[in-house]
């Protein structure tokens, strides 16, 4: 989306809904952004990764007012039912469901669904941001945005490695080509939030979660809760860990340094 698509911007608030518009996968700038992140698009079978609705859902609140600079995810949840395929026209609409105050900026929670060809509900996105003031540099001493969900992943040294990943300036630039959210290609913005360098989106690291699952598991649903614990910037090095103890994935994460910087609960996986 481009910046022709905004409006106004105004403060959220629960019950805000969104308008209802049809809309379609741009199919080019979805292989682009796959590209980006030497994912082959052919691991999705012609459907759409379900990481893509992350990003699409903080436009979709762009697109309804809601500024999406200086914003950061803190918890995503994604439902999928059936997967909606690239050249599928697609009904979406959404809600803002909770606003609240933090010391560090406004917490906000929307959902945003999509809707198939088939008026079937396939996506549910939910989503959990901070939004930090962009005007002003960040306090050091402020810490906090409510309470810490408890912890997926307690020990990264169990889990068994199945990818990683280098990020480049470039890269990431790239990525956030269409980006209204100024820290994720801007330096000084980055500062700004409290960042020694611009940070990935939370779609942008979800996708390499998504990608690892699609490539062996191949699911048709999924009900998945994800969480960022720290940032990953521009130039950092991410190993891909899953949690196979079970016999079965239970969990998955990104992790530098040894330390987790995103975490997916496997709730469901449907074949």
């Amino acid at each position: 989306m481009t910046d022709s698509a905004q409006t106004a911007d105004i403060t959220p608030y629960p019950g805000l809904r969104y308008t209802t518009r049809v809309m379609q996968i741009d199919t080019d700038n979805e292989r682009r952004l796959l590209g980006l992140c030497g994912i082959d698009p052919a691991i999705y079978h012609g459907c759409i990764d379900p990481a893509t609705f992350i990003s699409l859902a903080i436009q979709e609140g762009v697109r309804n007012g809601i500024s999406a600079n200086g914003g950061v995810n803190m918890v995503q949840g994604l439902v999928q039912t059936r997967p909606l395929r690239m050249d599928e026209s697609i009904t979406v609409s959404g809600e803002i469901v909770d606003v609240r105050p933090s010391a560090r900026g406004r917490v906000t929670t929307s959902e945003t669904w999509y809707h198939g060809h088939d008026k079937q509900l396939c996506i549910t996105s939910r989503r959990t941001s901070l939004k930090t003031d962009p005007s002003v540099y960040a306090d050091p001493a402020l810490r906090g945005a409510g309470e810490r969900p408890a912890l997926v992943i307690a020990d990264t040294s169990a889990l068994k490695q199945i990818g990683q990943f280098t990020l480049t300036p470039d890269d990431v630039k790239g990525y956030g080509l269409n980006t209204t959210n100024a820290i994720h290609f801007n330096e000084d913005a980055a500062r700004r939030a409290g960042y020694r360098a611009p940070i990935i989106g939370g779609g942008h690291g979800v996708r390499f979660l998504t990608a690892a699952l699609w490539r062996e598991k191949n699911p048709r649903s999924l009900d998945v809760d994800i969480y960022f614990r720290r940032p990953i910037f521009w130039d950092d090095s991410i190993d891909i860990l899953v949690d196979d103890t079970s016999g079965r994935w239970t969990a998955m994460c990104l992790a530098k340094d040894g330390k987790v910087a995103t975490e997916m609960r496997i709730n469901t996986l449907g074949t």
